[in-house]
């Protein structure tokens, strides 16, 4: 099969679907067959559910494992529905072990079962071992099939044992090197390989520290290291330093992209791997819980504007100004609470250091507080001629953007070591934060001093 150039396959991608649309499957089966897996799935996922019924049954068995590890659940699912056991068996045994792992929670088990039935011991016990992992963790990332090799051999007889293999697996840049007990203890990269004397044993050119994962370590901490040290590939090992697979650098772009789709997607409370041509209904309902707590938030901040109603009746100028200091407060928040969660996310920020950090979230946000809350107060008194209003919005101003600058600061680890994930639910706290105190700040200044 001849694949399309990478610079063409958004044009073939857009041919194809014009062409599907005006003329129908036949005049495209060629064109499919140039596409790679990657891209049959962004075909997929870009058309609605009746032109994927058109276009799969085309797509051969080989093809078919791989574009459905690439697909989104959501078009995924859609799909392996309507395949039956047999053929959904086919097109997944022949994929990687760790690949099949990550299909196994989706597949019916009488798929399962006849995937095993068909596969080899050594594959039955790869994928057990796989599966006995979390799936956010390096060992539920890891790949079984290592080339490893012993310290004591020679350059000659590691060349002349890659030959018998054949075929590395792939991304393979580094053989793991062993002793009796499966120990890891370096790795040999295929460059030093290549350029070693034949005579040279293997434990003296190999390298002996090594960055290595313990099969419990989190998924997020392998992917850091990975963009940290330029990896292509890791080993992975247990407590006693036992090789028991490698993580290789496609698996981790993986969870780079997934984070970075989640990261964009969880604050409005979607799904990043929901269908985008999924039925209304189920979309709708999917959606109306986050609008539900959303409206929550909304009447817990009218709630205090109610609080305040004759002090806003007296001074119609309050009204109109209310949303200045409660959308100052929540853009100021809503920066902290990015630099925070970043920080987070990547290890910059730790128990060790992140005080400090508070305490200059909460003075960045006092400056720019103290800033804006000049220029407001110039404003006030420009539009509305009222030096007390004037200065009561400014001292509101400051209030409202440091705490907020302050809670946007904690509220990730507040809502971290309660479990809830603050990706997902920082902005709705952080929001209603702002406005409950911008709101509760100047209106209560204002029924202070004004009314």
């Amino acid at each position: 099969m001849t694949e399309a150039n990478q610079d063409n396959v958004q044009d073939l991608i857009e041919h194809i679907v014009t062409v599907l649309n005006e003329s129908g499957i036949e005049k495209i089966r060629d064109d499919l067959q140039m596409l790679h897996p990657a891209d049959i799935a962004r075909l997929l996922e870009s058309i609605p559910p009746e032109n994927r019924e058109l276009i799969w049954p085309h797509i051969d068995n080989l093809r078919r494992g791989e574009t459905l590890v690439e697909l989104s659940e959501g078009v995924r699912e859609g799909l392996m529905a309507d395949m039956n056991t047999h053929s959904l068996a086919a097109a997944v045994h022949n994929l990687d072990t760790d690949e099949i792992a990550d299909l196994i929670p989706e597949l019916p088990d009488e798929v399962i079962a006849e995937v095993l039935y068909v596969a080899d011991r050594e594959k039955r016990e790869q994928l057990k071992a796989v599966l006995s992992h979390a799936e956010d963790t390096a060992g539920g990332l890891m790949d079984i099939d290592a080339v490893a090799i012993r310290p004591r051999v020679t350059v000659a007889v590691t060349r002349r044992y890659l030959r018998m293999l054949n075929e590395l697996p792939e991304y393979t840049d580094k053989l793991f090197v062993i002793d009796r007990n499966n120990k890891l203890v370096g790795a040999l990269l295929l460059s030093d390989l290549v350029t070693a004397d034949d005579a040279q044993r293997i434990d003296e050119i190999a390298n002996k520290n090594i960055r290595t994962f313990s099969v419990q370590q989190p998924q997020q901490e392998v992917a850091q290291a990975f963009a940290r040290y330029n990896l292509v590939s890791a080993p992975v090992v247990d407590d006693d330093n036992q090789l028991l697979g490698r993580i290789t650098v496609d698996d981790i772009v993986d969870v780079i992209q997934e984070e970075a789709d989640r990261r964009v997607m969880a604050p409005a409370g979607l799904d990043e791997e929901e269908d985008i041509f999924a039925p209304v209904i189920h979309t709708s309902r999917s959606r109306a819980v986050w609008l539900g707590i959303n409206l929550i938030t909304a009447f817990i901040a009218a709630t205090v504007i109610g609080r305040f109603q004759e002090t806003i009746s007296g001074l119609v100028a309050l009204a109109v100004l209310m949303p200045v200091v409660a959308s100052m407060g929540g853009n100021a928040g809503i920066q902290s609470l990015t630099v925070v969660i970043r920080g987070l996310s990547n290890g910059t920020i730790t128990d060790k250091n992140a005080r400090k950090v508070f305490i200059k979230e909460l003075l960045v946000g006092s400056v720019n507080g103290i800033i804006w809350a000049v220029v407001v107060t110039l404003v006030t008194l420009l539009w509305f001629g009222n030096p007390a209003l004037a200065m009561i919005i400014g001292v509101a101003m400051i209030i409202t953007m440091a705490s907020s600058a302050l809670f946007g600061a904690l509220l990730p680890s507040m809502l971290s070591r309660m479990g809830i994930d603050p990706t997902l639910a920082g902005g709705v706290a952080l929001t209603t934060v702002a406005d409950v105190v911008g709101f509760v700040s100047f209106l209560g200044l204002a029924a202070i001093f004004l009314v």
